[in-house]
């Protein structure tokens, strides 16, 4: 396991979150990408779309399995990640850096229910 990013926010369904003023840039955690073995496919939502707070915004399908992804906050969808439909192992080799979809944050205040890189290894560890 590599070392969780401090300069981060996460979910307790394993997504990363970058913050950079309203813009919320988000993938999935090493720890989610190990679990899912070898990613073939990466359905991303439209741009355009909105998603509330924990709702799916897209799917990631490995080797192993589907797994769907879930907005750590809400907004609306202003980019994705289109290199990912050509390459999904990406997120596999370098998981903080191959972020998924980019939101527009709705409301400020959603930022308080993510957790810091120390509360995310509290999860880690009690799996």
């Amino acid at each position: 396991m590599s070392e969780i990013p401090a300069t981060l926010k996460y979910s307790n369904s394993h997504e990363w979150i970058q913050l950079s003023d309203d813009i919320a840039t988000i993938g999935i955690t090493d720890h989610a990408q190990a679990l899912l073995g070898d990613i073939v496919f990466i359905e991303l939502p439209e741009v355009g779309e909105h998603i509330s707070e924990d709702g799916e915004c897209g799917v990631v399908e490995s080797v192993k399995a589907a797994s769907d992804l879930f907005a750590p906050i809400g907004g609306e969808v202003v980019e994705v990640n289109e290199n990912l439909g050509d390459a999904p192992e990406q997120v596999n080799e370098t998981p903080y850096e191959a972020w998924i979809l980019k939101i527009k944050i709705d409301n400020a205040s959603d930022i308080d229910n993510l957790l810091d890189a120390t509360q995310y290894q509290a999860v880690v560890d009690a799996e």
